[in-house]
């Protein structure tokens, strides 16, 4: 699972706020440029961003590695045919899912960068900044949980699978052995929820804690200029 590593890299330098924009304005413009040469402009700006935060672009995919099947399985779904009697193969019917899923990776990409080079509790800072009100708490809230909770569940989840595993649970059906996955992940995800209940009442939760101190610097100008610049492909 991607998470937070710290550095000295570009991206690692620059202002939560500015590469939330940034990342957003690459997923407008991912959206807007569906044509391979749109996209395979938006591969070389992948690219800068996965140097600017020194993060290979295996290990990306690597943390992203649930997902990628779904990307895959798209195109494949898209090219059967069902007729009345037959089912037939259309491989110009896989032309426009696959730019979706290679569209999709692209932003996943991006946004690897992001958890990669920023502290949760920048990133909680930023939202709430970014969002004023209860509404940015409570949103900079569910971002800091979520960060921190599900790379916990997905350990959980494979301590699960291999406990399994090693007690021959490769040897049952398909369907048993995901029923004792699910069951007994859902099980440690309960008791993960009571302990981080409890935890925050132990340490006096509040609604306005103090945060990182935020500012931008030199450095950020580059980062701005980039979401502009996308944002000004989808505009022209």
């Amino acid at each position: 699972m991607l998470s937070y590593h710290p550095g000295d890299s570009f991206a690692h330098r620059l202002d939560p706020r500015t590469k939330l924009l940034a990342q957003a304005a690459f997923a407008v413009a991912a959206f807007a440029h569906t044509t391979p040469r749109g996209l395979a402009v938006l591969t070389v700006v992948t690219g800068a961003f996965l140097a600017a935060g020194r993060l290979s672009p295996w290990r990306a995919l690597v943390g992203y590695l649930p997902a990628l099947p779904f990307l895959v399985a798209g195109p494949l779904v898209s090219v059967v045919e069902v007729r009345a009697w037959a089912v037939g193969i259309d491989p110009a019917a896989a032309v426009e899912p696959v730019l979706a899923s290679y569209r999709v990776l692209l932003i996943l990409l991006v946004s690897a960068v992001y958890l990669h080079t920023t502290p949760v509790r920048d990133s909680r800072a930023a939202i709430q900044r970014l969002v004023p009100g209860r509404a940015g708490r409570l949103l900079g809230v569910g971002v800091a949980l979520v960060f921190r909770f599900l790379p916990l569940l997905r350990a959980d989840l494979g301590r699960i699978r291999d406990a399994s595993a090693a007690r021959l649970g490769r040897e049952r059906p398909l369907r048993e052995r995901m029923q004792i996955v699910a069951s007994a992940g859902l099980r440690r995800a309960f008791d993960r929820a009571d302990q981080l209940a409890l935890a925050l009442r132990a340490r006096c939760f509040a609604w306005n804690p103090t945060l990182p101190t935020l500012r931008f610097a030199r450095r950020d100008v580059v980062g701005l200029v980039t979401a502009a610049a996308l944002v000004s492909a989808v505009l022209l």
